[in-house]
């Protein structure tokens, strides 16, 4: 296996290193130059750096989340990866597709686009309150509202969002490079608050039913076959982390962009815009799969065991799938990206998500047609996300 994987060529960058978190895609033009695929030393793991090899990889069913052998996590981790094994971000079929269509049968597509009025309206309301001088558009905009939209779509009270935004943070630390004990302690703590609240509320539900995804998720059933209240905690939990923040960077990175570009407040938001803004930033910058067997990666024998990372944010540069892809082009014919992975895990809100862009981005542009950035723009020293830790806005 060593043999195989030392044919790649070799990179190093340590993810920790504050240039590489702030501007990763000049590493991953340089990486580019040496093939589709690299090992990545500080991972010590191959990487697929192309759209055409990271796509094919999260489209190929031999590829999976689960390793093949896992060893069991510490026991002082034990709450954390107790929400992960009922995870369908980490599950393979049978119980991947069981779990996956239970939940769409109660996250469907008519709810979600009947919440755009009530996106549309807590824009209004967020932008109403924002000074009149600077401001933070991550602190005052881009967190409140998904973490708001959630929490009411899954009937928890306006009043839980400090809580739940708190829980979320604490959480998705132990996917960044470089945690600390300190990190481990405060993702358990948070694991244990939420799945106690979780636990609770559920049991409510269950004898004073409202129109709310908890109740549906209780409803849902196919086949005979209902969610646990384990699966559902776990369900509910996977969408504020995954959906809260991948949206907050989503945005951020958006209004960044439309600023530094001389898009902002010229460029209608039309959803070719947000899929361009989706390409061009993405929030979420590697996801890894395991072999299930020896696989044919573009010409590269990936052997059965492997770990392999996808560069979603270097794939979503390739040359060889877009020209000029490191401009922005709010016009570009819409291809296929990357910012919500692809295949059997393609982001469940990746819907929701987009809806919640557009509404956002229009609502701001609207209100506030023209922004400067009094400061440059500062990602939160955090990889394999991106996402900007604070963005200063002042107006025009």
């Amino acid at each position: 296996m060593s043999q195989v994987l030392e044919a790649l060529s070799q990179v190093t960058q340590d993810p920790l290193d504050i240039a590489f978190v702030q501007d990763p895609y000049a590493s991953y033009d340089q990486w580019r130059t040496l093939g589709p695929l690299v090992h990545w030393h500080e991972y010590n793991m191959p990487c697929a750096i192309s759209y055409a090899a990271a796509n094919a990889i999260l489209r190929d069913r031999r590829f999976g989340r689960m390793p093949l052998d896992p060893v069991a996590p510490p026991e002082h981790l034990a709450p954390f990866y107790d929400i992960e094994a009922h995870s369908m971000l980490e599950l393979e079929p049978p119980r991947h597709t069981r779990l996956r269509n239970l939940v769409l049968r109660a996250f469907t597509s008519r709810r979600i686009a009947a919440l755009g009025p009530e996106i549309k309206t807590l824009c209004a309301d967020l932008l109403a309150q924002l000074p009149e001088g600077p401001c933070d558009l991550i602190a005052d905009y881009a967190q409140p509202l998904p973490v708001i939209i959630i929490a009411r779509l899954l009937g928890v009270p306006d009043s839980m969002a400090p809580d739940l935004l708190r829980w979320s943070h604490a959480m998705v630390g132990m996917y960044q490079a470089g945690r600390t004990h300190e990190d481990e302690e405060r993702a358990v703590a948070a694991s244990r608050d939420f799945v106690a609240f979780l636990r609770d509320y559920i049991d409510r539900r269950r004898t004073d039913p409202r129109d709310d995804l908890i109740t549906h998720l209780i409803a849902a059933e196919e086949d005979g076959q209902t969610l646990s209240t384990d699966e559902m905690i776990s369900t509910c939990i996977l969408l504020l982390n995954a959906g809260h923040e991948a949206t907050v960077h989503s945005l951020g990175n958006a209004i960044k962009t439309l600023i530094e570009s001389g898009h902002y407040g010229t460029t209608p938001i039309t959803d070719t815009l947000v899929e361009e803004a989706l390409r061009f930033d993405p929030p979420l910058h590697l996801f890894t799969r395991h072999a299930y067997e020896d696989i044919e990666v573009m010409g590269r024998m990936i052997p059965k065991g492997t770990q392999i990372a996808c560069l979603l944010g270097a794939a979503n540069r390739c040359p060889r799938h877009w020209d000029a892809p490191e401009n922005f082009d709010p016009t570009r014919s819409v291809k296929p990206h990357l910012g919500f992975g692809a295949g059997l895990h393609f982001c469940l809100g990746a819907p929701l998500a987009r809806l919640e862009l557009r509404v956002a981005l229009d609502a701001l542009t609207r209100a506030l047609p023209r922004l400067t950035l009094p400061e440059p723009p500062r990602y939160a020293d955090i990889y394999h996300f991106h996402g900007l830790s604070k963005l200063m806005v002042a107006r025009a």
